[in-house]
C-alpha cells in the first residue's frame, strides 16, 4: 500500500527542492521542514489508548500513545537528512542506522553498518530514505530489519519511482510506503526522473 502525501505545503516544498538553483543550505532546511510534515502523515495511524490525568480543573481520561515506542531507522547516509524534522515531531523516538551503498555497476546494495535500538521487535519502526529509486537498498534494509526481529514496519521517502514501489510491494507487501510523489521512471543509471538529483550530494554538498 502506498500513500502519496498531497498536502499543498508538502508539494510546494518538494518543488523548491527539485529546483537546480536551490543551494545546499536551503535544500537541508526545506528537507527538515518537509520531513516533519511527512512524519505527521506516517504516524497518523499509531494506536491511541487513554491516560488518566488531572487538568487544572478536573481529573479525566484523555488520548495517549499506547505502549510501543517509536523507532526511526535511517538508511545512511541520505536518510539522516530526514531525521531532524522527524525528531522535532517525536523527540523521544529511538534511532537506528543501516549503512548501505549502491554499487553503481550492479545497482545492488552493499551493507557496511547496522546499529539498532534494543527490543526492535516491540517497536513501531519507520524506515527513512529520501529516494526510493530501484528499491534495492530499501528492500534490503527491510529484510535486515525483519531478520533482527522487527515486525511493525513502515517506509517513508521523499520521492519514489514506479520501479522502486513495485520492488517493495513485491518483496515486502506488509510494509506501507509513504511519499510526497511518485515520479515518471528511472534513467539508465538508476536515478529518478524528473527527480531532484542525488539527495545525499545535495544535503551534504558533495558530488
Amino acid at each position: 500500500m502506498i500513500t502519496i502525501v498531497t498536502h499543498p505545503l508538502v508539494q510546494h516544498k518538494l518543488t523548491l527542492m527539485r529546483e537546480r538553483s536551490t543551494d545546499n543550505a536551503l535544500f537541508r532546511e526545506t528537507l527538515r521542514e518537509i520531513s516533519f510534515l511527512l512524519a505527521y502523515e506516517v504516524t497518523k495511524t499509531l494506536e491511541l489508548g487513554t491516560r488518566e490525568i488531572e487538568t487544572p480543573l478536573e481529573r479525566g481520561s484523555f488520548p495517549w500513545l499506547e505502549g510501543r515506542r517509536i523507532c526511526f531507522v535511517s538508511i545512511l547516509r541520505a536518510g539522516n537528512g530526514l531525521l531532524e524534522g522527524m525528531l522535532d515531531l517525536v523527540p523521544d523516538a529511538r534511532v537506528g542506522h543501516i549503512g548501505l551503498y549502491r554499487d553503481h555497476k550492479t545497482l545492488q546494495p552493499v551493507r557496511y553498518y547496522l546499529k539498532l535500538p534494543d527490543a526492535i521487535g516491540e517497536r513501531e519502526v519507520i524506515v527513512v530514505d529520501p529516494m526510493l529509486a530501484t528499491g534495492n537498498s530499501s528492500a534490503a534494509a527491510l529484510t535486515m530489519l525483519k531478520s533482527e526481529g522487527a515486525r511493525r514496519l513502515r517506509f517513508m521517502c521523499l520521492l519514489a519511482a514506479p520501479e522502486g514501489v513495485a520492488k517493495i510491494e513485491r518483496e515486502h507487501p506488509d510494509v506501507p510506503i509513504y511519499t510526497a510523489a511518485v515520479d515518471r521512471c528511472l534513467n539508465d543509471k538508476g536515478y529518478i526522473l524528473p527527480g531532484l538529483g542525488d539527495a545525499g550530494d545535495r544535503i551534504y554538498g558533495t558530488a
